[in-house]
C-alpha cells in the first residue's frame, strides 16, 4: 500500500509521458481494490455504511475549519514567499493542470473524492492494520508516517525547497495524526473527511493563487471559455 502509493506518484510527477500516467492509474487502481479484498478475503467482515452523527458533522467541521484557517494563514504569511510559482506552474503544465477550467476540475476532484479516497485508504484501511501492530496511540502516529510518505514526495516535485518539502511533511504528518486520532476516537470516517475536505480546500485555493495569480474565479473562466 505505502509503496504503491510512493510510486503512483513519483511516476505520475517524475515520469511524464504515457508510461507514468499508466503507473499512477495501475497503482491507484492497486490501493483501491487491495484494502476491500482484504477486508472481505482475510478479515471475513462485511462492510457497511452509517450516516454521519452530529458529533462526527460537528467535530469535523470545527478541525477542518481551524485546518483551513492554519494553512491559509502560513500560506498568507510565509508560504507564498517560499514557493516559487514557476515551478509550480510548470508541473501542471505537465500533469494538464494548467488552464482555469482543468485546474478548478481537479480541484473539485481532489477536494471532494481524494479526501474521501484517502481517508478510505489510510485511515480506514492503513490505520485499522497499525493497530495490530501497535498500541492504538502509537499506531496514530505510525499510520501519519505512512501517510506523509507520498506527500512527501509530491512536494518535492511541486517545490524543489527542503524548506517546504521540511515544513509541508511536518504539516501533512500533523494532519495525518489528527485523523487518525479521530478515526481511534469516534470509529467513524465522517469527521475525518469533513475535515480533510476544507484542508483541501484550502490547499485548492492555494493552487489556484499560485498558477493564476489570485485571478477571480469568474473571470478566468468567462476568458477560457470558448463564445
Amino acid at each position: 500500500m505505502i509503496s504503491a502509493a510512493s510510486c503512483g506518484i513519483a511516476a505520475r510527477l517524475y515520469r511524464p509521458g504515457i508510461a507514468g500516467q499508466f503507473l499512477f492509474a495501475a497503482t491507484r487502481v492497486w490501493i483501491l481494490v487491495f484494502p476491500l479484498i482484504w477486508f472481505l478475503r482475510v478479515d471475513r467482515r462485511r462492510a457497511t455504511l452509517s450516516p454521519p452523527s452530529l458529533r462526527d458533522v460537528l467535530a469535523g467541521t470545527i478541525l477542518g475549519i481551524f485546518m483551513f484557517s492554519v494553512i491559509l494563514g502560513t500560506y498568507c504569511l510565509a508560504g507564498q514567499y517560499w514557493i516559487d510559482p514557476e515551478i509550480v506552474r510548470a508541473k501542471a503544465q505537465q500533469i494538464g493542470l494548467a488552464n482555469p477550467i482543468s485546474y478548478l476540475l481537479g480541484a473539485i476532484y481532489f477536494t471532494f473524492i481524494n479526501s474521501l479516497v484517502e481517508e478510505y485508504i489510510w485511515r480506514w484501511f492503513v490505520y485499522q492494520k497499525c493497530e495490530v501492530l501497535v498500541s492504538g496511540n502509537k499506531a496514530v502516529y505510525l499510520a501519519a508516517l505512512c501517510f506523509t510518505l507520498h506527500h512527501t514526495i509530491a512536494l518535492t516535485a511541486y517545490s524543489r525547497s527542503w524548506l517546504i518539502v521540511a515544513f509541508g511533511s511536518i504539516g501533512v504528518f500533523a494532519a495525518g495524526a489528527v485523523w487518525s486520532w479521530c478515526y481511534l476516537r469516534y470509529r467513524s470516517l465522517w469527521a475525518c473527511y469533513i475535515s480533510h475536505l476544507l484542508a483541501d480546500l484550502a490547499i485548492a485555493l492555494i493552487g489556484w493563487d499560485l498558477l493564476f495569480e489570485g485571478a477571480l474565479f469568474a473571470g478566468a473562466l468567462v476568458h477560457e471559455l470558448p463564445i
